[in-house]
């Protein structure tokens, strides 16, 4: 995942304050508890040398009830003289930190990539649609226009919407048959302007995921009119309704069992891309210290890591790779198999670039020293392929 905002603050000069908080109000006592969390925390970060007045900045900030609902948290960067990073994140982080130094603390932040998906989600009626942008720096798909403004609402503006019985026998019948064919003329233009403004959304914001759903005939509609590239993309989502759809939870779970799989498949494609590069051209390496090595070169195209395990001197790669423009991802565990738990897909390789391919597809995380170009003497193979030819 490419995050320059990120980077930019890393540019700043430090010290840092980096605040990591689980904020979710889902009970009546949350509220409470994290304004015992934060105290605590904001103690420890102001015997650390956290100014004041920053701390009561940052405590105004994750102590506001935010507009979004369910499980969620909160990272906030900041240099002594102000907040560079505010994001809600889309899943509370798996540990609560503060913490300040000379540079910040990426991790807690970095672990929750997997859960970073953006959305457009559609609900069409036969006269137009409601367009909800669910922003992986705003996780709520259901509050407000997420920055569409005039594009949240698209209205067709043909209104020949309903088909009638005129009734009266076969002298009617050029009467009942023109006025249905003006029905789905309606139907068909009212799809083409919903079509125009998705295309035009889609080009301008690159969600991840885009989601259809609503009136059966009018989802078909759509889906025909709207452009190829982005019709390949759609997932359908069913149950939904223009105005209420996302004060329905069943509807919501629905999104959220859509959303999921798509997170699960992501993660899927992403450690499958590591192993089948290993296997065909070596075009990744595995293992802390080849990682740092590529990072120095210049070779990182995207560092993976997984989540939750302890790997040695993980923020320094991290940093590294986003001050040189790299992507970072994170792997869950149940999807693990990365040497020493980072690897790092690679713009480029050379003689000089480090390899470890065996020991990464066989999850070996014993360094192979038979690999390694930069030895002094001969490796074992090496040395066996003399023999066999003296």
């Amino acid at each position: 995942m490419k995050l320059p905002w990120l980077k930019s603050a890393l540019e700043h000069p430090g010290p840092f304050v980096s605040v990591h908080l689980d904020t979710t109000r889902t009970d009546p006592h949350a509220a409470a508890e994290l304004e015992m969390r934060w105290s605590q925390m904001r103690s420890a970060l102001a015997a650390d040398g956290a100014p004041e007045a920053l701390l009561t900045q940052i405590e105004e900030t994750v102590l506001s009830p935010s507009p979004i609902g369910g499980r969620h948290g909160r990272t906030i960067i900041a240099s002594d003289a102000e907040i560079l990073v505010d994001r809600v994140l889309p899943v509370p982080p798996l540990q609560e930190s503060g913490y300040r130094g000379e540079f910040p603390q990426l991790l807690p932040l970095l672990q929750l990539t997997p859960f970073a998906v953006s959305q457009l989600l559609i609900v069409v009626d036969r006269a137009g649609a409601d367009l909800h942008l669910r922003a992986p720096e705003n996780p709520s798909i259901t509050q407000g226009t997420n920055g569409l403004g005039e594009d949240a609402t698209v209205e067709g503006g043909h209104d020949e919407l309903h088909k009638a019985n005129l009734g009266g026998g076969s002298q009617h019948g050029w009467r009942a048959n023109n006025f249905e064919a003006r029905v789905e003329d309606s139907w068909e233009r009212n799809a083409d302007a919903v079509a125009e403004a998705v295309d035009r959304i889609v080009r301008e914001h690159s969600p991840d995921m885009v989601l259809l759903s609503g009136d059966v005939r009018a989802m078909a509609l759509c889906r025909e009119a709207i452009g190829h590239e982005v019709r390949e993309r759609i997932q359908e989502v069913p149950g939904g309704t223009r105005g209420v759809a996302l004060d329905r939870e069943s509807f919501r779970e629905e999104v959220a069992r859509v959303t999921g799989a798509f997170i699960e498949d992501r993660q899927r494609e992403l450690a499958a891309r590591f192993h089948e590069s290993q296997a065909r051209d070596g075009a990744s390496v595995g293992g802390a210290a080849e990682v740092a090595q590529a990072l120095e070169r210049g070779q990182v195209e995207e560092l993976i890591f997984t989540a939750g395990r302890d790997v040695a001197g993980l923020e320094e790669l991290a940093r590294r790779a986003l001050l040189t423009d790299a992507s970072v991802s994170a792997l869950e565990e149940e999807h693990d198999g990365l040497p020493e738990g980072v690897g790092a897909l690679l713009r480029w390789r050379d003689g000089a670039t480090p390899s470890n391919r065996v020991g990464s597809m066989s999850h070996d995380t014993r360094r192979e020293e038979a690999v390694d170009p930069a030895r002094d003497e001969d490796s074992p193979h090496r040395r066996e392929e003399q023999s066999l030819g003296a």
